[in-house]
Formats: structure tokens, C-alpha cells, sequence
């Protein structure tokens, strides 16, 4: 599944290369964007051919009709392309990819399977306008907002499908529908998790500008918790966390026999917190410092989702103009979540 093996060469193991083909997982195809081509593994995925599931979860979503002009955002393999030239004709699909080598190796499986989308090398965050406006704009990246020349270049009514994340953690699938006045409105449709779109990747401070571990706790704050770190960690716990903390982030020290230390930070480089996971514990070691007080912030995060009922990520929606501006929403529009310390 997610779990990345060895490098596998067609010329070397068809067998096993066709296997890894058809089995229902995720492959990557580039490290570390192109820099490491070697046995093994790098050190970052950079490009990949999503969970056939996925794919189709994602096409579903995106319903697309005769007739519909379709822009997908990260061309990858050219898969995904192939699948919508095949529905909607090669002359209603266009691709746009950052990455110009692969952009020129899909292009090719493309006219060996004899499709002929127009295929673009630029960044997908900007869309493409020339052959704007669209009917439907899917994304195989994610993103921590939603670019607003995506829905500019959009009819009204179009449908986005877009990975969409927070800071800290936990991403889904988001579909929304444009209205007529620019504003993309929709629930999420499912857990994901895509690499980001490559110029917007996270870029968050060194936990070295917070403080020197070695000297930790310095004068931090000590208190005790019965909230396991480990309850915390969920992919949709952490999404619950990361919506209604936005600034937030975190980072992880192992240790032996299954404990580790949870780092939390600001990326405003205010105040840190960590938190010491024990195996069997039932109080945990916290320890807080500067202006803010972040597990409590993640607590009261926490608690919020709980009292919810839990909801999953099907119960969220977001609402955008496009840009660093949205709102995200449980069950309906009008019940937003709520953002800040102050709202617990």
C-alpha cells in the first residue's frame, strides 16, 4: 500500500513490474524531483501514479458530461489523462505539469495509446488560460488553499476536485461547485493523501529557531495530560486538529520501545510545546513555552472534534473565493468551525 519497496525495472523484472502495475496501491515514479534515479529508494516522492481507486474516486466526483473541458493539474504519468481523453475526447483535455521531463515522457505513452491532449508545462497553481473557461478542474496534488485563478478560469457551475490539507496534518478530497459569483462551495468526499503541489510545498521553521532540544524543558511550563499523544495522530483527528488551528505544526523525536516525543510549533516562531509518549502510559509529561499555550490549543481542538460526535471527513466542506481565504464547515455552510483559542 503507502509503503514505498525497492526500485523495480521493467527490462530487469517484468514479472514483478507488471504486478506493481495492476496491484491497487500507489507507485512512485520520480524521488526528490528527478535528482535521485538510483536503486532503493531517495529521499522525498515527487511524483507518482495515484491508488487506482483513488483515480476512479476522484473521477467519480468530479462527474464529468459530453462535451465537458476538462484542466487536470499535474499530468504525472499521463493515466489520468488517458482515462478522460478516453471519455471526453482528447480535444477537451488539457494537462498542465510543472515538471518538463515528465510532461515530455506522458506525452509520449500518450500517442502510444493514441491520445493527444494538449499538455502544458507550467505551474499548475496558475491553471491555464488560454483555453479557459472550463467545465471541470481536477487536481492530482494537494493544496493548503485553493488558487484563485482555478475558479477564475472556470464556468460558473464548474466542479473542482482538489486534495486539500492544513498545515498540521490530515487531507481530503474536496468537490466543489462554482456559483455565480465566483465562490467554490462543497463537501469533502473522502481521506487522501497526495504529495503537495510542488510550488506550493509546505515550507515551515527549523525546530531549531524555537529552541535547542538538548537544552529542553529550559523554562517551559510542565504540566501532566490524560489525552495520549497517540490518540491525536489520526489522519482525520489530525485534519479536525489542523482546520481549526491553522498556524499550527508539529514534528516527532523517537525514542525506545515504542515511546517518542511530540514536538508542537507555530509558524509565526512563537512558542513551542511537546508532549512524551509512553507505551501504557496514563498521564503524559507536557511541557509549554512561550506566549501561546499549543497543547492546549490541540486540546481544546480535540475535544471539539469529540463532542462532534467525531465526524468524518465526509461531514466537512470548505467554501473559497480562491486564495488563502476559505472556511471550513461541518455539516452545512452555516455551521463554520470554529478557528482560534478563543472559540473553545
Amino acid at each position: 500500500m503507502n509503503r514505498q519497496d525497492d526500485r523495480v525495472l521493467r527490462s530487469e523484472h517484468p514479472e514483478l513490474w507488471w504486478k506493481a502495475v495492476y496491484t491497487d496501491a500507489p507507485i512512485t515514479t520520480q524521488w526528490d524531483d528527478g535528482a535521485y534515479g538510483g536503486p532503493g529508494r531517495g529521499r522525498t516522492p515527487s511524483s507518482s501514479s495515484s491508488m487506482p481507486t483513488m483515480v476512479f474516486s476522484m473521477l467519480d466526483a468530479l462527474s464529468v458530461e459530453p462535451g465537458n473541458r476538462v484542466l487536470e493539474i499535474g499530468t504525472g504519468t499521463g493515466w489520468s489523462a488517458a482515462l478522460m481523453c478516453h471519455r471526453l475526447g482528447d480535444q477537451n483535455v488539457v494537462s498542465v505539469e510543472l515538471d518538463a521531463t515528465l510532461a515530455a515522457e506522458a506525452r509520449s505513452r500518450l500517442f502510444a495509446a493514441d491520445f493527444a491532449p494538449e499538455i502544458v508545462v507550467g505551474d499548475g497553481a496558475v491553471g491555464y488560460g488560454k483555453r479557459s473557461p472550463y467545465d471541470r478542474i481536477i487536481a492530482t496534488a494537494s493544496v493548503g488553499h485553493v488558487p484563485s485563478q482555478w475558479i477564475g478560469q472556470a464556468h460558473p457551475g464548474a466542479i473542482i476536485v482538489t486534495p486539500w490539507g492544513p498545515v498540521y496534518g490530515g487531507e481530503a478530497v474536496a468537490r466543489l461547485a462554482i456559483d455565480e459569483v465566483g465562490v467554490a462551495r462543497g463537501h469533502f468526499v473522502g481521506s487522501s493523501a497526495f504529495m503537495r503541489l510542488r510550488q506550493r510545498r509546505k515550507s515551515l521553521p527549523p525546530s531549531g529557531r524555537f529552541l535547542d532540544q538538548s537544552k529542553w524543558p529550559l523554562g517551559a511550563n510542565r504540566t501532566k495530560t490524560p489525552l495520549s499523544p497517540d490518540d491525536v495522530g489520526d489522519w482525520i483527528c489530525m485534519f479536525a486538529i489542523g482546520v481549526q488551528v491553522p498556524d499550527l505544526f508539529c514534528r516527532v523525536t523517537w525514542g525506545e520501545e515504542g515511546s517518542y516525543r511530540l514536538w508542537l510549533f507555530d509558524t509565526g516562531v512563537t512558542s513551542w510545546a511537546s508532549a512524551d509518549y509512553v507505551v501504557g502510559g496514563e498521564e503524559f509529561e507536557i511541557a509549554e513555552a512561550g506566549p501561546r499555550r499549543l497543547w492546549q490549543e490541540l486540546e481544546g481542538a480535540y475535544w471539539w472534534w469529540h463532542q462532534q460526535g467525531r465526524p468524518g471527513f465526509e461531514r466537512f466542506g470548505l467554501t473559497t473565493r480562491g486564495g488563502p481565504t476559505y472556511k471550513v464547515w461541518l455539516d452545512d455552510p452555516a455551521n463554520p468551525v470554529p478557528v482560534g483559542r478563543s472559540s473553545w
